[in-house]
């Protein structure tokens, strides 16, 4: 098979996985080595009185509802060593990036609901350009790990966001499975791929989650392939952790639960005001 190479190790483009050369990724109900990417704006969203009437839930709240500050989104990301021994810090951006999730929607499959259409491409356009859950109003920082045993690629990032904003933006990933249970999509070479979407178990973690599975499947560049993605995110307080994790031979869930709960006891940490525990090996 005359596949493209996994991974490219040039500087990487705005939107994709990285922003810098240094090196610092359910159902729904709503150390620090590996490069980084770290921004901030002042920005906090209010939190608003729930009514007295229900007992709350057995599960313990946010820490904290606040807006992080650089260091700690930095603080907050997860390191190599809260996965498997198999992951190492990335090398650069992976070539199904651009050959796969920069594709557009055949309008063809939704004839009768071009909203639906709408919204995948909208899906499309978010796991490309690594945005799903909408800009940052806070701090964010950013890394990424390499799995070479399963030519793998995981990117991670922990960002404040602002409650009301990551609740519309988990309210519409929970509606995606059902919108774009299964679609067409063509990349820049004519290349076409039946896209698939579904939920994915997530860990009870953090104040709301979502994940989703997404699998394209055709042929790239003359050669049949299956990119097979996990997306997962979970809402701690204004802020939120949120992950990719996948490539052509397919997806670790293992891992991107396991990110899933390291990263989420790192940021109700960090948000408390604690220093993260190292992770146990």
């Amino acid at each position: 098979m005359n596949r493209p190479s996994c991974l490219i190790a040039s500087a990487l483009s705005a939107g994709m996985l990285l922003s810098t050369a240094a090196c610092s990724s359910g159902t729904g109900d709503g150390g620090d080595s590996g490069r980084t990417d770290v921004s901030a704006s002042p920005s906090a969203s209010p939190v608003s009185a729930s009514p007295v009437a229900e007992e709350p839930r057995a599960a313990s709240p946010s820490p904290s509802v606040r807006t992080l500050t650089k260091d700690e989104a930095h603080t907050a990301l997860i390191t190599n060593s809260d996965l498997g021994s198999q992951w190492d810090e990335s090398k650069g951006v992976a070539a199904w990036h651009d050959a796969l999730l920069k594709s557009t929607v055949d309008p063809a499959d939704f004839i009768t609901d071009k909203a639906n259409a709408e919204q995948c491409q909208k899906l499309l356009d978010g796991l490309y350009a690594e945005d799903l859950l909408g800009k940052p109003e806070g701090a964010s920082a950013v890394t990424g790990f390499d799995d070479s045993d399963n030519d793998a690629q995981m990117r991670y990032e922990v960002a404040s966001y602002g409650k009301s904003a990551l609740d519309a933006q988990l309210k519409w990933l929970k509606t995606l499975p059902d919108t774009c249970d299964q679609f067409t999509a063509v990349n820049s070479k004519g290349d076409r791929q039946t896209v698939q979407v579904i939920s994915t178990d997530l860990p009870d973690v953090g104040d709301a989650r979502q994940g989703l599975r997404v699998t394209m499947s055709g042929k790239l560049e003359g050669d049949p392939e299956t990119l097979t993605l996990d997306f997962a995110t979970v809402r701690v307080g204004d802020s939120a952790l949120s992950l990719t994790n996948g490539g052509l031979d397919g997806t670790e869930h293992d891992s991107t639960e396991q990110a899933v709960e390291a990263g989420t006891k790192r940021l109700k940490d960090v948000l408390a005001g604690k220093s993260p525990a190292p992770t146990q090996g």
